[in-house]
């Protein structure tokens, strides 16, 4: 099985791992298990960090380099995952999560998040 990381799961793998289920410090901790994060987190956190809605400290920049030293394989963006969006139901308006559940959805893999909306979708997800 191979995990996406869902923004906030990777920004709290990074420094605030006490958020974190027992069963996603597990996944995560597990170096056998392929993990991903989207280049779309790096894009949401250099949207938030330069409107002040996120305090992350290094932006965008620290951001890939954690994933990368941590094992974290960053995913781009294929045209399938665009097409994978329009045919999304549109339960959720979040341009960030709905790309990253058609990334997930394209590549064949669950979602690691604690965000309701995307439960919501038909789409394996964990917490």
């Amino acid at each position: 099985m191979r995990f996406l990381l869902d923004t906030h799961t990777a920004i709290w793998a990074l420094g605030y791992k006490d958020k974190l289920s027992k069963n996603v410090k597990a996944i995560i901790d597990d170096l056998s298990i392929p993990l991903f994060v989207s280049i779309v987190s790096a894009w949401e956190i250099a949207i938030k960090v330069s409107i002040g809605k996120l305090n992350f400290t290094g932006g965008s920049v620290f951001f890939f380099e954690k994933m990368q030293s941590n094992g974290i394989e960053i995913l781009t963006i294929k045209d399938t995952y665009i097409k994978q969006v329009e045919q999304l139901p549109f339960i959720h308006r979040d341009p960030f999560d709905r790309l990253i559940i058609a990334s997930a959805l394209s590549e064949d893999m669950t979602i690691i998040t604690e965000d309701t909306n995307i439960h919501k979708y038909n789409i394996p997800w964990t917490w």
